[in-house]
């Protein structure tokens, strides 16, 4: 397995590399064959947080982060977290059929999809967002966008999408279905789940 560590922030240090890199070891016993794990230690004020990424040989990842007054609590936190994690979805994982790892990128805008689910709970089907609340004679508003990332939509089912967005701690996942269709899977506020269906078909 790759491992790689990155300070932000802080000074670098081989007894905090050397202690995450054998925390991370603890998860391979539940993991089917990682690929690679990347950490990131950072700083700021009294917070010290990690953010840790393992990518596996089916394309998916699990994700987790961590934040105390202390690197070293900050560590176990987050792997103690990913482990209960990983041992809940342990046989799902190891059922899943290997993917492609590098997949095309898709010009969503993380921040922009976030504002969309913003408020979207246990109402009707879970397709539908709240209505602005700016009447048709209101001035159009301007809107910012702080942040823009790009992320992969994977080629999975619709089950295997649930895993991967509980898997990273995210609210919602855009994925392709295997017929290439762009779709989301989201959490609802009534603890379920809802499926937005684009009907769009990703290109190369």
């Amino acid at each position: 397995m790759q491992f790689a560590v990155t300070f932000r922030h802080m000074e670098p240090t081989d007894a905090l590399k050397s202690y995450a890199k054998e925390r991370m070891e603890r998860v391979r016993k539940y993991l089917p064959d990682p690929i690679s794990c990347h950490v990131v230690l950072s700083t700021e004020r009294h917070n010290h947080r990690i953010d840790v990424t393992f990518q596996l040989h089916n394309g998916l990842a699990v994700a987790g982060h961590e934040t105390t007054e202390n690197m070293y609590s900050s560590i176990d936190l987050c792997i103690a977290k990913i482990e209960r994690q990983v041992r809940k979805y342990k046989g799902k994982l190891e059922g899943m059929k290997a993917r492609p790892h590098h997949v095309q990128a898709l010009p969503w805008s993380h921040s922009i999809v976030s504002e969309a689910f913003n408020g979207v709970g246990g109402e009707g089907n879970g397709h539908s967002v709240p209505t602005s609340a700016h009447d048709a004679n209101s001035p159009t508003p301007d809107f910012q966008v702080m942040k823009t990332e790009k992320f992969h939509a994977q080629p999975m089912s619709v089950a295997d999408a649930i895993v991967q967005m509980n898997l990273l701690h995210e609210a919602f996942l855009v994925f392709r279905h295997d017929n290439g269709q762009v779709a989301v899977v989201y959490k609802r506020e009534d603890g379920g789940y809802g499926l937005i269906e684009t009907g769009a078909t990703a290109t190369a």
